[in-house]
């Protein structure tokens, strides 16, 4: 599993510094328009963030074989596509509704944090 986990978080960072870079050149007219660039960068280092946050997942379920990682990894990924994709879409495509699913990915993330801490404590 922390192979999976490891891969998944250089396929989530190499995504981000993508879309980072997509949003400081190619939608500085979009955000010119709708005045979200500032929820773009959110989403952009919340990405970033749990993309090291799951490659430290992937390290540590070598050493720790514990359910509890794979939970957290798990939820990591959940929230970034959560919370990172609801803003993507809200910042893009000024879809409203997109506010309301950014908090459960939020939730995936700080319950991720506390599982992480959890099977570190418990091992």
């Amino acid at each position: 599993m922390h192979r999976t986990f490891l891969i998944i978080a250089a396929i989530l960072g190499a995504v981000g510094v993508t879309l980072g870079a997509f949003g400081a050149h190619g939608l500085a007219a979009v955000f010119e328009a709708n005045g979200r660039a500032a929820t773009y960068d959110t989403a952009v280092q919340y990405h970033l963030i749990h993309a090291l946050a799951l490659f430290g997942i992937g390290i540590l379920a070598e050493r720790y074989h514990h359910r509890f990682l794979r939970w957290a990894g798990w939820l990591f990924l959940a929230g970034v596509i959560l919370f990172s994709g609801s803003l993507y879409i809200l910042a893009i495509f000024d879809v409203s509704i997109m506010g309301a699913i950014a908090p459960l990915g939020g939730t995936a993330f700080i319950v991720g944090w506390l599982l992480m801490g959890l099977a570190v404590w418990q091992s």
